[in-house]
């Protein structure tokens, strides 16, 4: 029993202090996951703690469990709406931007460090994709809201890309143990069957888990729960089919989470929970069975292999890949520094060390590096490469409460409180409502107002709307006085997507447009420059006026806002 309760007083300190640090780091710009690593390796062999551990076996199993959560946790967050913006570019950057990275890092090793060139490439296929634990915390840390486009192609990427990595190293691995065995069209069949079976097995039974769901009556912890255990199943079921129990997990989160009713606020913050009690159980873990004293005989080379995949295989992978989609220079080069290592490429370094496979332990302690290099350099600087390059959008001011309603295509229930100055302050209700919009109750000094009148808005009146999620926008704008940085970003004025063309640029006394141009609606033109893929943020110049994309629904501009020529 005493032994017991001193592995659940180490085990439970270590959590706490890394919990601790971890809510610290966001305040210097470090990833808490490092924190979390670095807290690990504190507590062991090499630290002040002194606890040795090294059961791969282990770690293997609980990071691969622990990468579930997480990633059915990311699934459950990411819009179906987004997932489609995103996923043609997301899915090429995590198979042939995956192969490209490893080949690149493959042969710069080889060329480096004269090894066989198998485990040239093997290395590259262990650090050669992202990792979703490190993406999803970082993007969600780094206090920057990041534009859709981007952010959504880093985040489903590093969902996508595991089979790709799996791939790679499977078969190196196995060339490596059997030198004379053929890997030729039957690892090429492996590769479809892991991404096929895992998006059938996904997208199937993450329908037949939202099913579930919707018709069990339970609090949100139970919920949460359910849904855990229910893609646990389907990982582990997926595996043992042969497929990506990764790319399953992620799929049955997003399905799951784009039922009407599947998953509230509060499942998803039950959920938050439990894939911060993974991911830092995990990365604790993980520091615990790095031993820096070793990492010390393979440190140069290591650290010149992190180099030259942050600055030259990644950015020529995410380049190439995204050849054929529309993005800017600035949003290809942050993509291209936001390749976050993490706990994915350890667990990968751990298969030929299971293996027995020679020289492995050089490949175990490279591949650390580069993490801790990775969640250093490009973790804490993401918020700086952000507003850097311009990647970054003002977020607006949230409501009060939001509810979905059941049985209602893609309304919600939504409450602000007027603030003093607000556009809406003085005016009539009936001007600032439209038909997208209809308004359900006005508080105002703890009595309800009668909405037949029309009343007249006032500050500190608590308004509640029944309206589109494309429409938060607008309300926000309305009842929150614009900030500073919304004003720099968007200029002072909004205009809808509605709006001709001809009108507007009339309005602001500009003549130069151009001739394509004439006849067309706000919305039209951005369609014109950016297909049914905008996203808030896009800007577009019509004769002299800078249109800054503010509303977007389904790749439509809902509201865009004026900045006037100097």
């Amino acid at each position: 029993m005493d032994s017991l309760n001193l592995y659940l007083l180490i085990g439970t300190g270590l959590m706490f202090i890394g919990l601790l640090l971890g809510s610290l780091s966001t305040r210097i710009g470090v990833p808490s996951l490092l924190m979390f690593l670095l807290v690990g390796m504190a507590a062991g062999e090499d630290g002040i703690g002194g606890i040795q551990f090294d059961d791969l076996s282990t770690a293997y199993v609980i990071s691969n469990i622990a990468l579930a959560v997480i990633l059915m946790d990311g699934g459950l967050r990411t819009r179906m709406d987004t997932f489609r913006l995103a996923l043609k570019p997301a899915l090429t950057l995590a198979s042939l931007g995956v192969a490209i990275s490893a080949a690149l890092v493959g042969a710069f090793t080889t060329w480096l460090m004269g090894v066989d060139w198998r485990l040239g490439l093997l290395l590259g296929g262990i650090i050669g994709s992202t990792d979703a634990a490190a993406v999803f915390s970082v993007i969600k840390g780094a206090g920057v809201n990041i534009n859709e486009r981007v952010a959504s192609t880093l985040e489903i990427e590093s969902g996508l890309n595991d089979p790709m990595a799996i791939f790679i190293t499977l078969m190196l691995v196995g060339v490596l143990v059997e030198p004379d065995a053929t890997f030729g069209f039957n690892m090429i069949l492996t590769l479809i069957q892991q991404f096929g079976l895992g998006a059938i097995i996904g997208l199937g039974l993450g329908a037949v888990l939202s099913e579930i769901l919707l018709r069990v009556r339970s609090n949100e912890g139970l919920h949460a729960l359910l849904l855990c255990s229910g893609g646990a199943m389907v990982f582990a079921l997926t595996n043992l089919a042969g497929g990506s129990g990764f790319l399953a997990i992620y799929l049955t989160g997003l399905v799951t989470g784009n039922r009407r009713g599947g998953t509230g606020d509060n499942v998803l913050r039950s959920m938050d929970s439990m894939a911060w009690l993974a991911q830092s159980g995990m990365f604790l873990m993980l520091g615990l069975l790095i031993t820096p004293s070793e990492l010390g005989q393979h440190l140069l080379p290591a650290l010149m292999v992190a180099l030259f995949l942050m600055l030259v295989a990644r950015p020529v992978s995410v380049w190439v890949s995204l050849i054929p989609f529309i993005f800017t220079w600035r949003e290809k080069l942050f993509i291209a520094w936001t390749g976050l290592r993490g706990a994915v490429p350890i667990v990968l370094a751990v298969f030929p060390l299971l293996a027995g496979v020679g020289e492995t332990r050089l490949l175990f302690d490279i591949t650390l590096v580069v993490v801790l290099i990775s969640l250093l350099a490009q973790g804490a600087s993401l918020r700086y490469m952000a507003r850097l390059l311009k990647v970054s959008v003002p977020a607006t001011a949230s409501p009060k409460q939001m509810v979905p309603m059941a049985h209602s295509a893609n309304r919600y229930l939504m409450q602000f409180e007027v603030e003093e100055g607000a556009k809406a302050q003085g005016q009539r209700l009936g001007t600032i409502t439209t038909q997208r919009i209809t308004p359900v109750l006005i508080i105002r000094d703890k009595a309800f107002l009668n909405l037949s009148e029309d009343p007249q808005i006032e500050a500190g009146d608590m308004v509640s709307w029944l309206a589109p999620l494309s429409e938060q926008d607008y309300l926000s704008d309305m009842c929150h006085k614009i900030t500073v940085a919304e004003r720099r970003y968007f200029g002072d004025f909004i205009v809808r997507g509605s709006v001709p063309v001809d009108q507007l640029v009339a309005a602001y006394g500009i003549h130069e447009l151009e001739e394509r141009l004439k006849g067309m609606t706000v919305e039209a033109a951005f369609e014109d420059r950016f297909g049914q893929h905008a996203v808030v943020g896009d800007t577009l110049k019509l004769g002299g006026l800078r249109l800054r994309a503010r509303t977007v629904e389904k790749g439509r501009v809902i509201m865009a806002g004026i900045k006037l020529p100097q």
